[in-house]
C-alpha cells in the first residue's frame, strides 16, 4: 500500500465495475490489490454494487488498475463519469440455471436418503451416483474452487474455500470407497451435491439483491428529460439535454418536465417541486425565480435561462448522494467470513493431525483417512451457508404477507437495533394531497354561498387546489361561469352570476385592489399554521378566505405512540414550512422537528444522528427523500410514493400505514435473532463434532448424518418465523 499521500485536489477519481466478488474477504483482497498499484492513494469497494472507487495520481493508467485486479482474479471494467447504469438485461443463460440444474441432478441422490428414514431401499448404484454428482462437483462447483484458490493464494480463507474443502472431502471419500469396496460401501455423493446446490441457491438470492441496488439510480436517471426546447433567435429547436449549455434559454410548455436548472425569464406558472423540496403543493413561479430540472410545469408557459447542466444539476447531485450512501455490507456475513478465515486452517490442521495420529497409533492408513475425512465432512459448512439465506427467506416471506417488503440482508440486520425513527411529513404522516381545511366568509356571506362561487371558478381546472375545492363543494348546486381564464402563477378569474370574480393568491388580491380588512388577522393565523391561503374577490372586495392543507393519516398518531412506547425516539424532517410542520408534530406528539430542509439537508441531518451513535431509520415516500433513505442506517419507503424512494430504501411498506414501521422493526428483531441462533448452532455442531470425529467417535456416515441434521435444525428454526403476526392488521382495499 502506498504511504505517500497527495492533496485530493490533484487526484483523479476512477470507478471500476468488479466481477467475481462473493464476500467481505473478497472486498479486502480487491482493495489490497488496488492499493498496491503505484500512484493509488485510496481504494474503497462496495460489495452491494460491485464497484471500486479509486483515488489515484493523474498519471496512473486505468489499464494498470484493471491488470492488478485481473491478476488477483477479479476482472473489472472502467465506468465512465456520469454514465447511466447499464440496462439490467441478463446476457446468455438466466442467473438461476445453476440452481435449477443442481436441483435436478441432486434430487435423485437425496431421495434415497429420505426413503431410508422410512425403511425404503432406494439407493442408486455407485456408478450412477458418481455420474450425477460429478457435474455438480466440478462444473457447478467450479466457482467455489476458483474463489477458494484465490483465498489460498492470498493466505486467507473464505466461504468458498470451506465449501470446496468440505464437498471435495465427501466426494473424494466416496470415490475412494467405491474403489476399495465396490458395491458395498456407504457413499457421500448426496452430501457434496446437496451442499453445492443449496449454497448456490443462497448465492443466487444474494446476487438478486445486489442487482436491486442499481434500480434507485436508474429511476432517478429516468427523471432526466432527454431533450430540451432551446430558443435560437426566434425559433425553438429540440436538442438533446446533453448539448444544452449554461446561459441557453429554454422554453417549457405547460405539462412539460423542466429539463435544466435555471432562472425564469418570462411567464408565470405553478411548478411541482416535490422532487426537491418535499412541498406537497405546487409553487408559483415568475420572472427572477429559480426552477429545478426534473420538476413538472403546470398551467403556464415559461422561458428559463439555464444555470446548471449535467453533473451540476440538483437532480444529478441527488443521484450522487444516493450512490455514495448505498455502501451496504451485511454485518453478520462479515463476521462469518472473518471466522471462516480462521476456521479453515484450523480444520485442515485438525484433519492432518487426525490422519497422522491414527496412522502412528495403529498403522492403518485407511482408518486414518476415514477419520480425517470425517473431520472434514462434519466441518462442511452446509448449515453455515444455510443459516442466513433460509432465515432471511422465512422472515421476509412472513413480513411480505403482513405488508412489509424487506429487500436486503443489511436492512434486516440493522433494523432490529433502531433507536431513532425520522419521519418525512408529506405522504408519510399525512395523506399527501391538499384538502380544503378552512372557509372563512366575510361579513354578510355564508360558507355555502362562497363555496359555490369558488367551485364555479374552479370547475374546469385540474389544479390540485381546484380539485380540493370541488371535492368540498360536492352536493351544492353548481353555478355556471363565463369568460373563465387562468392567471398563471396567481389564480383564476371569470364571470359568475354577473359579477367579476377572482380566486387566488394574496398577490392577486392586491393587484385587484382588494383591502384585506377584517380577514387580515384570519389570513395571518392560517398562514402561521402552514396553510396555503387563497382569496375570493368580487369587484375589488374580498368575499372569503379559503385555506388548504394536508390531512393527517388516520393511523399516524398510533404509529408514533407505538414507537415511543418502545423507547424509540421520533423525529420529523420535512421540506414543508415551519408552521405546517409544527401543527403536524403537535398533533402527533413529536417534539423534535426540522422544517424547510432540502434533500441534502435531510441526508446530512440523518448522518448527524448516526454520528451521535444512533441507529437511524428514515421513513419517506418522495423522490426528495431518496438521499436520506440511502443515508439512514435503514430506509423505510411508503408504497404509493415515488418509485425511486422504494428503490433507495431497504424496506418498503406496501400499505401507506405508518404503523407498519413498528411492525417492520419487530419482524427484523425476530429474524435477526433467528439468524444468530442458526449461526450459533452451525458453529456449535462443528465445535462439538470435530473433536468427536478426530477421536474416532464419529465415522463419516454419522458425520454426514450430523451435518444433515444441523442443516435441518437450522431450517426448522428459521421456519418458526411463520408464526409472527404484526399489529397493523388492517388490509388495504
Amino acid at each position: 500500500m502506498n504511504t505517500a499521500t497527495a492533496p485530493s485536489s490533484v487526484l483523479s477519481d476512477v470507478t471500476l465495475q468488479v466481477s467475481g466478488m462473493t464476500c467481505a474477504s473478497c472486498v479486502r483482497r480487491v482493495e489490497k490489490a488496488l492499493q498496491a498499484v503505484p500512484g493509488v492513494q485510496a481504494a474503497s469497494v462496495n460489495l452491494a454494487t460491485e464497484k471500486a472507487s479509486v483515488q489515484a495520481l493523474p498519471n496512473v493508467p486505468t489499464s494498470a488498475l484493471k491488470a492488478a485486479l485481473d491478476k488477483a482474479g477479479y476482472p473489472a471494467t472502467v465506468i465512465e463519469a456520469n454514465a447511466p447504469p447499464p440496462p439490467d438485461v441478463p446476457a446468455g443463460l438466466p442467473a438461476w440455471w445453476p440452481v435449477a440444474v443442481g436441483g435436478v441432478l441432486t434430487l435423485p441422490l437425496v431421495l434415497p436418503m429420505v426413503g431410508g428414514l422410512f425403511g425404503a431401499m432406494w439407493m442408486l448404484p455407485g456408478w450412477l451416483q458418481l455420474l450425477l454428482a460429478t457435474p455438480v462437483q466440478f462444473v457447478l462447483g467450479a466457482r467455489f474452487y476458483r474463489g477458494g484458490w484465490h483465498a489460498l493464494r492470498d493466505g486467507s480463507g473464505n466461504m468458498d474455500l470451506l465449501v470446496a474443502l468440505g464437498t471435495s472431502a465427501a466426494y473424494g471419500l466416496s470415490v475412494f470407497l467405491m474403489w476399495r469396496h465396490p458395491g458395498h460401501a456407504h457413499l457421500y455423493f448426496e452430501g457434496s451435491a446437496a451442499v453445492i446446490t443449496l449454497v448456490l441457491l443462497g448465492k443466487f438470492l444474494e446476487q438478486r439483491a445486489k442487482r436491486q441496488t442499481t434500480d434507485a439510480i436508474r429511476a432517478l436517471n429516468a427523471l432526466r428529460p432527454s431533450t430540451a426546447r432551446v430558443l435560437r433567435g426566434d425559433t425553438e429547436v429540440d436538442v438533446p439535454v446533453a448539448e444544452v449549455r449554461v446561459g441557453d434559454v429554454v422554453s417549457v410548455r405547460p405539462g412539460d418536465r423542466i429539463p435544466v436548472d435555471g432562472e425564469v425569464l418570462s411567464g408565470r406558472s405553478h411548478v411541482d417541486e416535490s422532487l426537491i423540496t418535499g412541498e406537497s403543493l405546487p409553487v408559483a413561479k415568475g420572472p427572477g425565480e429559480r426552477v429545478t430540472g426534473g420538476a413538472i410545469n403546470a398551467e403556464g408557459a415559461l422561458t428559463v435561462r439555464t444555470t446548471a447542466v449535467g453533473a451540476e444539476t440538483a437532480l444529478a447531485r441527488i443521484i450522487r448522494m444516493v450512490e455514495s450512501a448505498q455502501a451496504a455490507k451485511a454485518p453478520i456475513q462479515r463476521v462469518v467470513d472473518r471466522v471462516s478465515a480462521v476456521f479453515v486452517p484450523v480444520v485442515l490442521v485438525c484433519a492432518a493431525l487426525t490422519f497422522a495420529g491414527w496412522w502412528l497409533h495403529n498403522g492403518d492408513a485407511e482408518a486414518a483417512l476415514v477419520n480425517a475425512v470425517a473431520v472434514l465432512v462434519i466441518a462442511c459448512p452446509c448449515a453455515l451457508g444455510l443459516a442466513t439465506p433460509t432465515t432471511l427467506m422465512a422472515g421476509t416471506g412472513v413480513a411480505a404477507r403482513q405488508g412489509i417488503l424487506i429487500k436486503d440482508a443489511e436492512a434486516l440486520e440493522l433494523a432490529h437495533g433502531v433507536t431513532v425513527v425520522a419521519f418525512d411529513k408529506t405522504g408519510t404522516l399525512t395523506v399527501g394531497q391538499p384538502t380544503l381545511t378552512d372557509v372563512v366568509p366575510a361579513a354578510g356571506h355564508t360558507r355555502e354561498a362562497v363555496l359555490q362561487l369558488a367551485a364555479a371558478l374552479q370547475r374546469s381546472s385540474s389544479h390540485p387546489l381546484a380539485q380540493a375545492v370541488l371535492a368540498e363543494a360536492r352536493g351544492l348546486t353548481p353555478l355556471s361561469v363565463d369568460q373563465a381564464e387562468a392567471l398563471p402563477g396567481r389564480g383564476v378569474a371569470g364571470l359568475v352570476q354577473g359579477r367579476r370574480l377572482a380566486l387566488g393568491s394574496a398577490r392577486l388580491a392586491q393587484e385587484l385592489g382588494a383591502a384585506a380588512g377584517p380577514l387580515a388577522a384570519e389570513a395571518e393565523r392560517l398562514t402561521a399554521q402552514g396553510r396555503t391561503v387563497s382569496w375570493l374577490v368580487a369587484d375589488g372586495t374580498p368575499l372569503a378566505l379559503l385555506a388548504f392543507g394536508d390531512r393527517l393519516k388516520d393511523t399516524a398518531a398510533a404509529a408514533v405512540a407505538q414507537l415511543q412506547s418502545r423507547g424509540i425516539r421520533t423525529v420529523m424532517l420535512t421540506g414543508d414550512s415551519r408552521g405546517a410542520a409544527a401543527g403536524v408534530a403537535q398533533a402527533l406528539g413529536i417534539t423534535e422537528v426540522h422544517a424547510e430542509v432540502l434533500p441534502g439537508d435531510k441526508a446530512a441531518l440523518v448522518q448527524q444522528l448516526r454520528a451521535g451513535g444512533a441507529v437511524v431509520a428514515f421513513v419517506g415516500d418522495g423522490i426528495n427523500d431518496a438521499p436520506a433513505l440511502a443515508a439512514a442506517s435503514v430506509g423505510f419507503a411508503m408504497a404509493g410514493g415515488a418509485d425511486v424512494a422504494s428503490e433507495a430504501a431497504g424496506v418498503t411498506l406496501m400499505r401507506g400505514d405508518p404503523r407498519l414501521v413498528a411492525d417492520a422493526l419487530d419482524v427484523s428483531r425476530r429474524t435477526y435473532a433467528k439468524i444468530r441462533q442458526g449461526l450459533f448452532w452451525a458453529f456449535a455442531y462443528n465445535v462439538v463434532g470435530i473433536p468427536l470425529a478426530a477421536f474416532g467417535l464419529l465415522n463419516p456416515v454419522i458425520a454426514g448424518a450430523a451435518m444433515a441434521f444441523s442443516s435441518v435444525s437450522v431450517v426448522a428454526n428459521a421456519l418458526t418465523l411463520k408464526r409472527w403476526r404484526g399489529t397493523a392488521t388492517e388490509v388495504s382495499a
